[in-house]
């Protein structure tokens, strides 16, 4: 056969395997719930004004368009899936649904991240996973709060609170929800896909796979993945609102209901309500921010299983880039000092809706299908930005603009799950299909000039903003459509040595327009094959080896001097781990050595610097250590170190061996807390931590470093069961230190010592 003859076979393939999984969704749904099914009428925009959560129309929606990823692609005949529920096994076998947190730290298992609901120590790979107990007991209100006890992932640029971003492995990470894409992406393909950050209000944990992640999850960087998962109607009465108020103004109510909405306790209802109002000890910074997430679940049969979750994110704040750098670090001035006018607050808004259907033909055979609309926008009226400092080191050049932008991402996701045996070997299999459409607009509507300012002694009074410009040629739409079809098969050799094996193919086809430079307009497509392989060898019931190899990619988008459109980014992993239950089913710790590659990374071009090419290469090698869990009742840890060799091998523009941005040799974490567990006293708890973040390089060209910093924190609390108060301490020690950097031009400072109390009521 020739290549194009295969292409069409797989393509083919590929689009009826699509069709079979739409068909046996829809078939489910009809079956079980006794409704009728009808077609869509008339022609449907794929972004629609407002997000539709009609269940066979955006199934059918989404198949539709998923069949113009090619202006070739074969047609498709109807597939009759009626043998398929003859051979349902008629034995009834409940679907249960997990909503309760984890009590204490340690969590045996990452079912939404590893899809099988496999124990972790089964899993040839690192994954950390952080229970909402940790969040409650270091007063944490945002994921950043969560993530600085996992090894090896560092907290990137918020934006003053805006964005959630993180790296891992010395590479930005990419975060989910659920299993489908969250944002704060960086690839090209999905950089705007999110635009405001994660609201901790539902998520009942949080879960980090470590490495290349592309057979699950697509398109990825190859250092970690994060995946956040949602709080689920709990089918039992359960009533809690809380208030967390502290320094700056800070004042926090939620409210967290779940209960039966029917007298047999099919259907269950739960709803997440945060509202935020706080002041900063940046200058002019506030937030105002409104968050709120129904969900509801409904038991169809012990077999079949229909969830819905949405949620409405309103988000007001100034956007602040921080401080700027002064020669080789950062200069010594307040760090409560804001380098420009306080100005009009940005708004956020985000909608989402997720919708998924479990059922179980057997205790062989499982099938999920899950789709997910969001609706990111993001509105700035007017944005005063610093630049980097001039030669007198004390002169802070000023720029203003205005933004107006929109993004619909819609995600349909279907996973097959077979177990089954051939002799004494036992399988579990995964099989499945991505689908991701993404498409919205950016206007960068006006740009100007500001005045500047004096950073050691700046006078706003004085500042003069000039009338704004039109800039049409920065605004364009954007239009992505990408498909992939995974296949996964954990096989269990011996009772004591499990291989995982699986791949990925991915097609995308994306395409940003502008109308007022259409020389710049670019549409590419490009497929992309993804493998791993991992083994585990469990000597004992405490002690498990493990290696692992993967590989990731992450689409680019533009083209080079000679017209050519870029290749995907993609990463190799090697790594090597033991995990060992240091006290049974209690207290865990993971040990990892790893080494990621990531090639193709784009560099300036020698024969003309405004173009790239992708010669460019990094690397980045290192050491992980997680211990989690109970020492003995009532006494929780939770620790971790990593080393993190990061750095430049190949670039065009900048040397050989420099360190990638915001990445430190070194971090450690210690956070402790002990309950007393009897006599009149019993519910009173203490709590202590140490988080250290060694020196960072703030820039590829590490023109400047970002000093280490320890940063200690404490706590106090007292709970019943029904009623739990606490008081919280953060940077006791009230340490001056960055939290992360981005460029010269925007190093982000850390909290200083601030107290936080908060009082939780459960009805």
């Amino acid at each position: 056969m020739t290549k194009i003859d295969w292409i069409r076979v797989i393509y083919l393939a590929k689009f009826q395997a699509i069709a079979l999984l739409a068909n046996l969704t829809i078939q489910v749904l009809a079956a079980q719930a006794k409704l009728p099914i009808k077609p869509p009428v008339g022609n449907q925009s794929s972004v629609s004004s407002e997000p539709s959560i009609s269940t066979t129309q955006d199934l059918a929606k989404i198949s539709k368009w998923a069949a113009d990823l090619e202006p070739s692609t074969p047609s498709i005949q109807a597939i009759e899936l009626s043998p398929i529920a003859q051979a349902i096994d008629p034995e009834e076998e409940e679907i249960t649904v997990t909503g309760d947190g984890a009590q204490g730290y340690r969590v045996p298992s990452a079912g939404t991240t590893t899809r099988t609901d496999t124990p972790l120590r089964d899993i040839p790979a690192n994954i950390q996973v952080i229970p909402r107990q940790v969040l409650e007991d270091q007063g944490g209100t945002r994921v950043d709060d969560a993530l600085r006890n996992v090894s090896g992932i560092t907290f990137g640029n918020s934006f003053g609170g805006r964005l959630s971003q993180f790296t891992g492995r010395g590479f930005p990470v990419t975060q989910f929800r659920n299993g489908l894409l969250e944002g704060s992406s960086t690839g090209a393909l999905f950089r705007f896909n999110s635009l405001t950050s994660v609201e901790i209000a539902d998520i009942e944990q949080i879960e980090v796979l470590k490495g290349p992640a592309s057979v699950l999850f697509g398109q990825v960087e190859p250092g970690a993945v994060i995946n956040y998962v949602s709080k689920k109607p709990l089918f039992r009465p359960s009533y809690n609102t809380s208030l967390n108020v502290g320094s700056y103004g800070f004042f926090r109510p939620t409210f967290d209901f779940s209960d039966n909405l029917d007298a047999k306790g099919n259907v269950s209802y739960r709803l997440n309500v945060a509202i935020e109002r706080a002041e900063s000890f940046r200058d002019f910074v506030e937030t105002d921010r409104i968050f709120i997430a129904p969900s509801l679940a409904w038991k169809i049969s012990p077999r079949t299983m229909l969830a819905f979750e949405g949620s409405f994110l309103k988000d007001e704040r100034l956007i602040d880039r921080g401080l700027v750098a002064l020669g080789r670090g950062v200069p010594d001035i307040p760090i409560s000092r804001y380098l420009g006018p306080g100005t009009e607050p940005n708004e956020f808004d985000e909608k989402r809706a997720y919708l998924s259907l479990d059922h179980q033909f057997n205790d062989r055979l499982s099938f999920r299908s899950t789709l997910r609309i969001t609706r990111s926008q993001e509105l700035r009226p007017l944005t005063v930005q610093a630049g980097n400092l001039r030669p007198d080191n004390r002169t802070v050049p000023l720029s203003s603009s205005t933004i107006d932008q929109l993004f619909d991402t819609y995600t349909w996701r279907n996973d097959l799950i077979s177990k089954f045996n051939t002799g004494s070997i036992r399988h579990t299999v995964l099989a499945g299909i991505e689908l991701t459409k993404i498409s919205g607009w950016f206007n960068n509507n006006l740009t100007g000039s500001v005045s500047s300012i004096d950073l050691f002694n700046p006078d706003y009074s004085r500042v003069v903003i000039s009338p704004l410009r039109r800039r049409p040629e920065l605004d364009y739409t954007n239009d992505v459509k990408a498909l992939g079809i995974y296949l996964q098969n954990q096989i269990d050799l011996l009772d004591n040595l499990k291989l995982v094996l699986g791949g990925r193919f991915d097609s995308y086809d994306q395409e940003e327009l502008r109308p007022s430079a259409p020389n710049l307009s670019i549409r590419q497509t490009g497929t992309a094959f993804s493998p791993n392989a991992g083994l585990v060898y469990q000597p004992s019931k405490t002690l498990a080896f493990y290696a692992n190899y993967a590989r990731s990619f992450q689409p680019q988008i533009g083209r080079d001097l000679d017209r050519e459109t870029f290749k995907p980014e993609r990463g190799t992993q090697y790594e090597m781990g033991v995990k060992a239950d240091l006290i049974p089913n209690r207290l865990s710790a993971t040990l990892a050595g790893y080494k990621i590659t990531k090639t193709n990374v784009l560099t300036s071009d020698p024969r003309d610097q405004n173009f790239s090419i992708q010669v460019g290469e990094q690397r980045s090698q290192g050491v992980e250590l997680d211990i989690v869990g109970e020492i003995i009742p009532g006494w929780n840890i939770i620790a971790s170190y990593a080393y993190t060799d990061a750095e430049i091998v190949q670039d065009n523009r900048f040397a050989a061996g420099n360190r990638l941005v915001n990445i430190p040799y070194n971090t450690a974490s210690l956070w402790t807390t002990y309950t007393l567990q009897t006599g009149k006293l019993k519910g009173l708890g203490f709590g202590a931590g140490v988080f250290f973040v060694d020196g960072r390089s703030g820039d590829l060209a590490n023109s400047f470093e970002v000093p280490n910093y320890a940063r200690v924190d404490a706590s106090i609390f007292y709970n019943t069961g029904k009623l739990r108060a606490g008081i919280n301490f953060k940077n006791l020690f009230d340490t001056v230190y960055f939290a992360g950097t981005q460029s010269r031009s925007s190093i982000i400072p850390g909290i200083p010592f601030t107290v936080q109390g908060s009082v939780s009521v459960q009805f």
